[in-house]
């Protein structure tokens, strides 16, 4: 994967220094509503990305010069502060797994695993999944960052789950490969990354939340908290996505990516809000409310990222950037 093309000064900056030129820095202003923000979101995306597969045409280790760290810094401020702002939970004396329940269950936006299922036309199918790839083909990534992290039953309950989204040591059945087969059926390209330039702020403050919890080891309750939103609000809609792509054409070995989730979602769900943040809150009671501000978190980005889709659909547009 190369290096994209900037979306403003501040991802202009960080690509500049990733080509090996020294520039001078740029000020990370604050913002009302970062994910919408295309310029930060990609400088986040990018930082963020030399931790993983990196780029092909970026000097070697950029993640670790101190001017990009410094930088990634800058940018999270705002990021956090929204996050912080309008994702935090009160937590209660119940259980964890209880609390965890109560909020999934209490979310109300917006229903686009409906739309998908039935009113969807081939080709806004075929948008939902383009976004999805910049996350998906990558799947389980993020969270993975927690696994050192981690001891005893909340260290077991994560590997147990990550097991499956690596899918059991057999390649073929991994997450990732499986939504790269949805992907040939929409005649998507799925290569890793490849579809970064098409998609939205929204769509990469997704993996971007994903990626600052991963990043830091303070973060760490609140990306266990992420990773039981994501699992205990899986089976529903990828039953529902399933059903959608049979509706559009698409036969079971291209809809499995769909239907796989509906199975060990719904295994990894009582996995993830009791064995590992269960056990993680028992060992770090006060850390109750980070696991909460994770969960919070991933709940109203997918929120997000459906309203976008769903507005833009029904004006109707394409809700992929124009540029």
């Amino acid at each position: 994967m190369h290096v994209p093309p900037p979306r403003g000064p501040l991802s202009a900056w960080l690509i500049d220094r990733l080509a090996g030129h020294d520039t001078e820095p740029v000020e990370v202003r604050s913002s009302a509503t970062p994910w919408t923000d295309e310029d930060l979101q990609l400088a986040l995306w990018i930082a963020y990305e030399l931790h993983y597969r990196g780029f092909d045409d970026a000097v070697v280790d950029g993640q670790w010069d101190p001017e990009i760290i410094a930088f990634r810094t800058q940018l999270e401020r705002p990021w956090t502060t929204w996050l912080e702002a309008n994702c935090r939970v009160m937590p209660t004396d119940a259980p964890v797994a209880e609390q965890l329940r109560e909020l999934v269950d209490g979310d109300n936006g917006p229903k686009l695993s409906a739309y998908l299922r039935r009113h969807a036309t081939l080709e806004q199918f075929r948008e939902f999944v383009l976004n999805r790839s910049v996350y998906q083909l990558k799947e389980a990534d993020p969270h993975s960052f927690g696994i050192p992290r981690l001891d005893g039953a909340a260290k077991a309950a994560l590997v147990e789950i990550q097991s499956d989204e690596y899918g059991a040591g057999r390649a073929e059945r991994m997450h990732a490969e499986l939504f790269r087969t949805t992907m040939r059926w929409l005649g998507l390209n799925d290569a890793y990354g490849h579809y970064l330039l098409a998609v939205p702020a929204v769509t990469l403050a997704i993996s971007n939340v994903m990626s600052l919890f991963a990043m830091h080891q303070r973060w760490t309750p609140a990306l266990l908290g992420h990773l039981a939103a994501l699992e205990m609000t899986s089976t529903l809609p990828n039953r529902q996505y399933a059903a959608g792509a049979a509706r559009l054409g698409a036969t079971d070995a291209q809809s499995r990516y769909f239907t796989e989730h509906v199975e060990a979602d719904a295994v990894h769900e009582q996995i993830a809000a009791h064995d590992l943040c269960g056990s993680y809150v028992r060992d770090h009671p006060a850390a109750i409310g980070e696991v909460l501000f994770g969960a919070g978190c991933s709940l109203a980005l997918d929120n997000l990222f459906a309203e976008h889709l769903l507005t833009t659909w029904n004006a109707p547009e394409s809700a992929l950037r124009a540029g």
